[in-house]
C-alpha cells in the first residue's frame, strides 16, 4: 500500500453544513421556505446542479437554471468551510497515515475553484501529495482519468494505491482504475442507493475502521 486516495465531499470532509446555509439562503431569495437538512445532505455528493434541482425543481436547460446555479456557487464560495468538518477519525486517519510514510490525495469532481480554497482552510492537516479535480482531466469519475492522474503525482501503480469514496461513481472509477476500493456508508447516500451493491472491496460504517483495515488487509500481509 502506497497511496491513499479519497473523494472530497461526503468522504473527508463533511461539507453539507455548509451546501444546507447556501441552498436555503438562495430559497429565502426566490420566497421559498427551507428545505430539512436531510434532504440536502443526501443530495450533495450529486453536485451543485442537483442541489438547483432539488430546491428549485428545475433541470439542466430550463430556464432560470444557470442563472439559479451561479447564484449558489457564489453564495458557496461565499461561505465556503464556515461549517464544514472533517468526519470523525480523519485528522486521525491522515496522521497515521504520515507516521507510517503513506501519501495520500484527494481525487474530486468538485472544481478546483472550490477545492483549493477549502483544503487552504484545513492547512493544519498534513498535506495531500495529490489534488486533482475535474480542471485536469478530460473525463471526471466514473472515468479512472483522474485516479491515474493522481496515482502518476504520487509515484505509484494503481495496484499499491486504494480509493475511498461515497458514491457508487467513485467505486466504478477505483475499479476502473485497478486497484481497491472503500465505500463509505458513513457519506452523503440517497435514500435510494445501496452501498452494498456497488461492488467495492470493503463497506464502512466510520471513518475510524480505514486503518485498521488497511493495515490488516493490505499493509501487514504484504510486510
Amino acid at each position: 500500500m502506497k497511496a491513499v486516495l479519497f473523494d472530497l465531499d461526503g468522504t473527508l470532509l463533511d461539507t453539507a453544513p455548509d451546501f444546507i446555509v447556501v441552498l436555503n439562503q438562495l430559497r429565502q431569495q426566490e420566497q421559498l421556505p427551507p428545505l430539512p437538512d436531510g434532504i440536502i445532505r443526501s443530495a450533495v455528493s450529486n453536485g451543485s446542479r442537483a442541489l438547483v434541482t432539488l430546491g428549485f425543481g428545475k433541470k439542466e436547460g430550463d430556464p432560470g437554471f444557470n442563472s439559479l446555479l451561479q447564484r449558489l456557487l457564489d453564495l458557496y464560495l461565499a461561505h465556503l468551510a464556515e461549517r464544514t468538518v472533517p468526519f470523525a477519525g480523519i485528522e486521525v486517519l491522515l496522521d497515521t497515515l504520515l507516521a507510517n510514510n503513506i501519501p495520500w490525495g484527494i481525487v474530486t469532481n468538485k472544481p478546483e475553484a472550490f477545492t483549493l480554497p477549502l483544503m487552504q482552510a484545513f492547512s493544519h492537516l498534513p498535506p495531500p501529495t495529490a489534488v486533482i479535480c475535474p480542471d485536469h482531466v478530460r473525463k471526471s469519475k466514473p472515468d479512472p482519468e483522474a485516479i491515474l492522474l493522481a496515482c502518476a503525482k504520487i509515484g505509484c501503480d494503481p495496484s499499491e494505491a486504494i480509493y475511498i469514496g461515497d458514491h457508487k461513481r467513485d467505486i466504478v472509477a477505483g475499479q476502473r482504475a485497478g486497484m481497491p476500493t472503500i465505500a463509505c456508508n458513513y457519506g452523503y447516500i440517497d435514500a435510494s442507493e445501496n452501498p452494498a451493491s456497488w461492488g467495492a472491496d470493503h463497506l464502512i460504517q466510520s471513518a475510524a475502521e480505514i486503518w485498521p483495515l488497511l493495515r490488516q488487509q493490505y499493509i501487514e500481509p504484504k510486510q
